[in-house]
């Protein structure tokens, strides 16, 4: 398989956008999961609905919610652009925006079970022996959360690999800027003659999500003996 310089520049953008975007995600993901998991207040109901809105809403309704809001001429975006010369549209840093909100709803969603299936009592007994609320979080809950965090990054990551609709809305599918794999996929599918070069592309996704998958695995199993002390 003959991989062209133009192919590999595509790799390596969709790697770096989907790798920012999902450690982007990661905290906040663990945060709102907590809240919903935990948490017990007025618009509980409202926030788990806003989490997973994404997932219901068609993603080019997502993308161009993006291109209103972070757009040169929208509320946040001109603000960016005017305080901080950032400007996100037709950018990798707004593809990346965009791979980190439709992968999110995973990611929390993951999480939030790993936090619903810590046995309390664990919590409650490190509690007792004087521990602040901070420790147990860091030295209890957080290790036996850790393959559910494990599952809700390969999620996220996954996603964000994958996004098309959000993105191309946004940032569009510029060559070297903001061209990942589905978008040339896509692209090259509606060119004669591009379907061998889209094949490869398709074939390095494949490739790209298996590793993905079997580190993930590793660090599951590692994860599962160090919690259980074997």
């Amino acid at each position: 398989m003959n991989v062209t310089d133009a192919e590999l520049t595509i790799v390596a953008l969709s790697l770096k956008i989907a790798i920012t975007a999902t450690l982007f995600s990661l905290p906040f993901a663990i945060l709102i999961a907590w809240v919903l998991a935990r948490g017990a207040f007025a618009g509980k109901a409202l926030l788990n609905i806003a989490v997973h809105l994404p997932l219901v809403l068609p993603p080019v309704v997502t993308g161009y919610a993006l291109l209103l809001l972070f757009g040169k001429q929208g509320v946040i975006g001109s603000f960016l652009y005017d305080s901080f010369g950032i400007t996100l549209a037709f950018r990798w840093s707004g593809a990346a925006l965009a791979a980190a909100i439709m992968g999110f709803p995973l990611m929390v969603r993951a999480i939030r079970l790993g936090f619903e299936a810590v046995d309390r009592k664990l919590e409650d007994a490190a509690a007792t022996l004087g521990a602040s609320k901070v420790a147990v979080f860091w030295h209890v809950t957080l290790p036996l959360i850790m393959p559910a965090i494990l599952a809700g990054t390969v999620l996220g990551f996954a996603k964000a690999m994958g996004e098309f609709g959000a993105t191309i809305t946004f940032v569009a599918s510029i060559p070297g800027q903001t061209e990942t794999l589905p978008s040339a996929i896509y692209t090259l599918l509606q060119v004669p003659g591009g379907e061998n070069a889209a094949l490869r592309l398709i074939l390095l996704s494949i490739v790209i999500s298996i590793a993905a998958l079997a580190v993930s695995e590793v660090f599951a199993r590692r994860a599962a003996k160090r919690v259980s002390g074997k």
